[in-house]
């Protein structure tokens, strides 16, 4: 992505690296507004069904707060480089963090839906460009000697970050209200703005009057709006019968090929296509985006699942959803050191494998399950996670050359964030149908229905009530057929995932992922 790249290298003119407890400190201050950006786009995942009672709208709606943050984070990264560039990375850094806060609060205060999804559009435009900026000024700060322990320092918040998520997001909901989900940004917020700007303003880069393909920009906001609002639209408008999801669904076709041709054109294109001429980079990203896109709708729908269907709590959801992660932390640096001696294919095709058998048993759940046996799987199928996120991302880097690595990067991550929004809006969708399908073809064939109503009578049920707890009855089997079904999908995707890795061919170099955010 060519306006991603990072902001341009230390110059002899520049100041010297901050040294001792202010170095220390710089870095726990970008690495704790990375941790803020990454922790968003996974505390919400728990609290959707909280956020959509509240205000009054259905769970699949719910959802639209989390696909709302996760595509304007992507779309807005693509101008990091740029926005560095002209204002200073700094400067941008602070007010993309003063900006985070401010619509925070502004979203725990949204009276609907509506204006929930307002702020958190604006709240991921901001949070855009602070993942890839607080890596950025961290190497900035650090001396050369030390790049690799902030590297890593950045890269454990991104890694602890999914993981706290949930917990955080559940316990936050259960004991005060969704509203502090949002609310608890804010004084984080406000905190490293101060003193990123008292720490930093003496180490903001160059300006510069860069360009923006301001075209290129306007066809990628038109074609990935319009192709998220028609998913997230299209069932409660009947799809294809609806002459809205129609005209959504030309404007993303007619958006996305003027959009392909004009970055495959441009002098200075906000997304430089032309690296997915190189096979290897090409088929890593296929992978990542199938692979994310699985694992990412799975994550969401899980914790809906075990709200809707299972009687758990928000905070307990959270739990089981964080366990996830805790094995993949464990794994990580391991993965990490044999993805730079092992084939990355194999490695990726392993890890993926691994994922599609454990989401395979996930897929014969049942509604008789204790917090163990759901939760168990969860813990390993976090083992598999490093052996794909790692090597792929090695993979994709090491198949283009060594000057096209941070466009590369930017879209790669570009790609991988639209994957999880596109997929949490399908996911929830399809679960929703297959819920209401099971539902009609259970209610079709039910067997000894009078019975039970004979029994549920006996025990001092109304006729109405009876009908109505067996109707219940069925409904749960339903949704949770319907669940069954999602992860049997999603388990086939991993595999589909795994034998795409296969089209690149060998690695004949190890990359640098530093330039991955």
């Amino acid at each position: 992505m060519a306006s991603a790249q990072a902001a341009p290298a230390r110059a002899a003119s520049e100041p010297a690296p901050l040294s001792g407890p202010a170095m220390i400190f710089a870095g726990l201050i970008l690495a704790a507004a990375n941790f803020l950006v990454v922790l968003d786009t996974t505390i919400a995942n728990v609290s959707v069904s909280n956020i959509a009672g509240a205000l009054g709208v259905s769970p699949s709606q719910g959802t639209w707060v989390i696909t709302s943050y996760a595509v304007a984070e992507a779309v807005v990264v693509p101008l990091t480089g740029w926005l560095s560039a002209r204002f200073g990375a700094v400067r941008v850094f602070v007010f993309g963090m003063i900006g985070f806060g401010i619509f925070s609060f502004l979203c725990g205060l949204a009276p609907s839906l509506g204006f929930l999804v307002l702020f958190r559009i604006l709240q991921g435009a901001c949070g855009g460009p602070l993942m890839p900026l607080s890596q950025t000024l961290l190497l900035r700060v650090f001396p050369k000697e030390k790049a690799a322990a902030a590297t890593g320092l950045w890269a454990m918040t991104t890694l602890i970050a999914p993981i706290l998520g949930p917990i955080l997001g559940g316990a936050l909901c259960d004991s005060v209200g969704w509203a502090f989900i949002f609310w608890i940004n804010v004084p984080i917020a406000i905190a490293c703005a101060w003193f990123a700007w008292n720490l930093l303003k003496g180490h903001e880069t160059p300006l510069a009057r860069a360009k923006v393909d301001l075209v290129g920009l306007g066809l990628l906001v038109v074609w990935v709006g319009a192709l998220q609002i028609m998913l997230d639209l299209g069932k409660e408008h009947d799809w294809f019968a609806s002459p809205m999801i129609i005209g959504l669904a030309i404007v993303a076709a007619v958006g996305f090929a003027a959009f392909l041709i004009w970055e495959l054109t441009a002098e200075n294109p906000i997304v430089d296509l032309r690296v997915f001429r190189h096979r290897g980079y090409t088929a890593a990203v296929i992978t990542l985006s199938v692979a994310f896109g699985a694992f990412f709708g799975i994550n969401v729908l899980n914790p809906l699942w075990l709200q809707q269907n299972m009687g758990y709590t928000a905070t307990w959801a959270g739990y089981v959803s964080a366990l996830l992660g805790v094995t993949a932390v464990m794994v990580a640096p391991l993965a990490a050191g044999m993805s730079a001696k092992f084939d990355a294919r194999k490695l990726v095709f392993l890890g993926l494998i691994w994922m599609a058998v454990m989401t395979f048993f996930r897929a014969q759940a049942n509604q008789q399950m204790g917090y163990f046996d759901i939760a168990h799987w969860l813990l390993f199928q976090g083992f598999g996670m490093p052996f794909f996120f790692v090597p792929v991302t090695a993979l994709a880097l090491a198949s283009v050359k060594v000057e096209e690595t941070a466009s590369a990067a930017g879209l790669m991550n570009f790609c991988r964030t639209l994957s999880g929004a596109f997929a949490t809006s399908v996911v929830t969708t399809v679960w929703a149908d297959g819920a209401s399908r099971n539902h009609n073809e259970l209610s079709g064939v039910l067997n000894g229905a009078q019975g039970t109503m004979d029994q549920l009578k006996g025990l001092g049920m109304s006729a109405d009530q009876a009908r109505g707890t067996l109707d219940n009855m069925v409904q749960s089997q339903g949704v949770m057929l319907a669940t069954n079904q999602v992860f049997m999908a999603m388990a086939v995707l991993f595999v589909v995932a795994a034998l795409v890795v296969w089209l690149a061919p060998k690695p004949t170099r190890v990359a640098d992922t530093s330039a991955v955010h």
